[in-house]
């Protein structure tokens, strides 16, 4: 890789994570990427903290024997379980950010009521992770998990009358009661920013979309200063540990352009 910046090595356990990237490469366009998907031991949600730590950390370190200066941890549920562990074992002199801080900062920002929803994965919310974060800003969050989203955006079912029927079951009985004057809803898994437009059909009207990717792309942005004009288009490499037809098929649709120089990766070697 031809260094013009700063390395930014991205992780996520799958191919969600490309939606991180692609607001990344859209808010620090002076970097160069590495991104890397676990797509070998996936799902994490399902695994103890333990085993996420281990998993996420060997991939951070993968990331940084190719040059990686800054990671960011675009999987939800890695951040959710595993983010101390991974600081913890990541050189000081390479920043680590998580995804959870970032959306949680954007939702405490957007809300006036104080009260925001955040739909995630299982793994994620048993975490709690985003409710402690939000309650840190003074916002009670109340939490949903929606593992039907996930396998409907990797089918492609984005817009489809399905997927409308099921964001209806999920999040209608959210706004009510105690939260019906909530205002931000949180997208905590990387699928759901490709839902955002029908979801802004299904909830009310003055909710606003909190999406992590974006607030986690600028928190970088910030992180790293303004944009000196670069011209030149990003470098991006892939890494992928099952897969890599695969990889390229699915992770098109997330990263919103074609993927080519994938490299497999057998991490436990």
């Amino acid at each position: 890789m031809t260094k013009k910046g700063p390395v930014i090595g991205v992780f996520d356990s799958g191919v969600g994570g490309l939606t991180v990237l692609r607001e990344l490469l859209l808010q620090v366009p002076q970097a160069d990427y590495l991104y890397f998907g676990d797509t070998a031991r996936l799902p994490y949600g399902s695994k103890s903290a333990e085993t996420v730590a281990k998993y996420a950390i060997s991939a951070t370190q993968y990331l940084q024997s190719h040059g990686a200066e800054h990671l960011v941890i675009a999987c939800n549920t890695a951040t959710a379980m595993a983010l101390d562990a991974i600081v913890r074992a990541t050189p000081k002199n390479i920043s680590v950010l998580g995804v959870i801080e970032p959306g949680a900062e954007n939702a405490a920002a957007s809300s006036k009521s104080r009260k925001v929803v955040v739909i995630a994965t299982e793994g994620t919310c048993n975490s709690h992770a985003y409710q402690r974060a939000l309650l840190q800003r003074g916002v009670e969050a109340r939490e949903k998990a929606c593992p039907l989203f996930v396998p409907l955006v990797e089918e492609g079912w984005t817009d489809h009358s399905v997927t409308e029927q099921v964001a209806h079951l999920y999040l209608d009985d959210l706004f009510n009661a105690d939260f019906a004057a909530a205002d931000a809803l949180v997208l905590g898994c990387t699928h759901y920013p490709l839902l955002k437009p029908l979801l802004r059909r299904v909830v009310p009207a003055n909710v606003a979309i909190v999406d992590s990717a974006e607030a986690t792309a600028k928190c970088m942005a910030v992180s790293l200063g303004a944009s000196d004009g670069h011209s030149i288009e990003p470098s991006v490499k892939f890494f992928a540990t099952d897969s890599v037809e695969k990889f390229r098929r699915a992770g098109g649709k997330f990263l919103g352009r074609n993927i080519e120089n994938v490299v497999h990766v057998d991490i436990e070697t």
